[in-house]
């Protein structure tokens, strides 16, 4: 019975042993590509492209993706993330110019103090197909906090333009959202948001969205109300600026 004893003891250090050698167990590829960070995907389909409460597909679905990548370091004792993501969208204007695709491309730092996460980011708009006579494409720059209360978390962003699309000059958005989750895994969220223009050529005005979010087989489902305060002589599509239901499958990798 001793014998069976120390038998049994010997092969349980044995395993536990070949275990550790396997988790170790990384040549100098496996860390050269750990040394490059995290990547990640999402894929998605909504039933309407929305932007700060304006179709940009009148209304119509839209195939989304993006492709990302984030890597943590140190500066003294803080941790720092450092990420950049590109994101696509098919939209349609009714402009009689023939855009029918946005690539966005971000990047930030992030951080958090005193358990507030702190964002500092800048985002590139981009219409590939878009006549370049319109002006279309521009820069914002950003920056973001959030918190998390467990029962409730709340974030807010400030964004600024120096040349806005459709190139009318400065504008700014300033956004705020809470997010609560719910029984049956759910989530519940709310958003608003006000955009200012120093450019007469557009309307300041303010949206604002309510929506449910929840997971089933690895899947985000969401429904989502979304409205904004522009009359309809003050938006270039009357119908863009209307509320409406949006739903969103979306899965990422």
């Amino acid at each position: 019975m001793r014998k069976i004893l120390l038998a049994c003891v010997a092969a349980c250090f044995a395993v536990s042993g070949t275990n550790a050698l396997a988790a170790d167990d990384k040549d100098a590829v496996d860390n050269f590509f750990d040394s490059l960070g995290t990547f990640s995907a999402s894929v998605a389909g909504t039933s309407d492209y929305t932007f700060r409460g304006i179709s940009q597909t009148s209304e119509n679905p839209a195939l989304q993706g993006s492709f990302g990548w984030d890597k943590s370091f140190k500066a003294g004792s803080q941790e720092i993330g450092l990420y950049a993501s590109a994101w696509g969208s098919n939209l349609k204007f009714k402009d009689s110019d023939n855009a029918y695709l946005e690539i966005d491309y971000t990047g930030g730092l992030t951080t958090t103090v005193a358990g507030v996460k702190l964002d500092a980011f800048g985002i590139y708009y981009t219409y590939p197909d878009a006549n370049d006579a319109l002006n279309y494409d521009y820069v914002e720059a950003g920056f973001g906090a959030g918190y998390d209360f467990k029962v409730v978390s709340v974030n807010g962003q400030v964004y600024w333009s120096p040349d806005f699309f459709g190139g009318i000059g400065d504008a700014y958005y300033f956004s705020g959202g809470v997010d609560v989750p719910l029984p049956f895994k759910l989530t519940a969220s709310a958003h608003m948001g006000y955009s200012t223009f120093d450019s007469n050529a557009a309307t300041d005005y303010t949206d604002w969205s309510l929506s449910l979010t929840r997971n089933i087989l690895g899947f985000d489902l969401s429904v989502a109300y979304v409205d904004t305060d522009l009359k309809k002589s003050e938006c270039a599509d009357t119908s863009n600026c209307d509320a409406r239901a949006v739903f969103t499958i979306a899965k990422s990798f």
